[in-house]
């Protein structure tokens, strides 16, 4: 019985986790995109 509580709470960790881990990238995503392409005739 307690190693199967162990086990279910093992996965239930490793599931959150997992949408903790894909939700930040999700979030960062967005933001890594605020480059914009910058033609030579600005710099000069």
């Amino acid at each position: 019985m307690t190693r199967l509580l162990v086990s279910i709470l093992v996965i239930a960790v490793v599931v959150v986790g997992g949408l903790f881990l894909l939700a930040g990238r999700a979030s960062e995503r967005p933001q890594t995109h605020v480059e914009k392409a910058v033609t030579l005739a600005n710099l000069s």
